[in-house]
């Protein structure tokens, strides 16, 4: 089996602008010159704006990181992009950005899991698009931005640059309200994780568990994901359910959700940011060396148990097999 290297231990360059013919040859070609050895590349264009992130090896290069820096700005100017780099050693100690709108319950679990040193990296600042959730946040020292207007419209401009002022290595969505623009995803790909509620991919968008009521569900859930630009279709990271009564309104199934929710979150970025998840062709796997017992991607371990184990195909053939065996004799 050949190794493979963590992207965490790799340079992590991304660029957003445009598209525009050869822009892949122009970033390659800096990268081969300084001898950068390109271990993976993506790219995609999305309502007009372009988007390649590469992870690449920077051990063999032979100028500096700052110069390295340099250079590709010096050429996002000259195409017109931006290119932004992340080396292993910027990420030692990973900063998250939380973006909010009313719902306090998933923000202050990060801030408990933060305080009790569970969390795995440092909330640098939480963002809203209404100003609901300041207190929350001042109660435990981290800076608040409200960048929605009167009706809760964000000011993305505004968002990219609190995200790089930060320095954000994760943005999590912790109910928020609002749909990213590609030109937001594409900067943050792969480092967007979003909670919804629901057991993606049914009831996308708003209302999930109005929709699970109107629609009879016996179960119901929650699911955390990496954001795309496709709404709430990004790749599953962890999931929760629960049962569905009768007779249940939307708030109950909120009271037994909301808990729930917060602890797919959680999970998910811890996945993350221990980078013990991958994701290939839209499906997250767990890394080779993580054991399945350590995490909860799914339903608790106690529904296997109760669930019944026959019959299964082939069982039955086996069982008349033998049955006519002992007739003969």
């Amino acid at each position: 089996m050949v190794a493979v290297t963590r992207k965490h231990k790799l340079t992590e360059i991304t660029v957003v602008g445009e598209d525009d013919t050869g822009l892949i040859a122009n970033v390659t070609s800096l990268l081969f010159e300084r001898s950068i050895n390109i271990e993976d590349l993506d790219q995609a264009v999305r309502e007009g704006v372009f988007r390649m992130t590469m992870h690449v090896d920077t051990t063999e290069m032979v100028c500096t990181e700052t110069k390295l820096r340099e250079d590709l700005d010096d050429l996002g100017d000259d195409l017109g992009v931006d290119i932004q780099v992340r080396f292993p050693a910027d990420r030692e100690t990973q900063s998250i950005a939380v973006l909010v709108t009313k719902e306090s319950h998933c923000l202050e679990a990060l801030f408990e899991a933060w305080a009790n040193g569970d969390l795995g990296a440092d909330i640098g600042v939480v963002i809203g698009n209404h100003d609901d959730l300041q207190p929350l946040a001042e109660k435990y020292d981290v800076p608040f931005h409200d960048i929605g207007d009167e009706k809760g419209t964000p000011d993305e401009d505004q968002l990219l640059e609190l995200l790089a002022e930060y320095e954000a290595d994760l943005v999590v969505l912790a109910r928020y309200m609002r749909i990213l623009s590609p030109d937001v995803v594409f900067r943050y790909e792969s480092r967007i994780i979003n909670v919804h509620p629901s057991l993606l991919p049914a009831f996308p968008g708003a209302e999930a568990y109005m929709q699970a009521i109107e629609e009879g569900v016996r179960i119901a859930g929650v699911t955390a994901h990496y954001v795309t630009t496709d709404l709430d279709q990004g790749p599953i990271i962890t999931q929760r359910a629960f049962n569905v009564p009768d007779d249940a309104t939307e708030e109950e199934l909120q009271q037994v959700g909301q808990p729930l929710e917060a602890d797919a979150l959680i999970e998910a970025i811890g996945l993350h940011l221990d980078d013990e998840v991958s994701v290939h062709r839209g499906r997250t796997r767990l890394r080779d060396d993580v054991s399945e017992d350590s995490v909860q991607l799914g339903a608790p371990d106690d529904l296997d148990a109760a669930n019944p184990d026959r019959p299964i195909d082939g069982l039955g053939e086996i069982v008349a097999g033998q049955d006519a065996g002992e007739a003969d004799d």
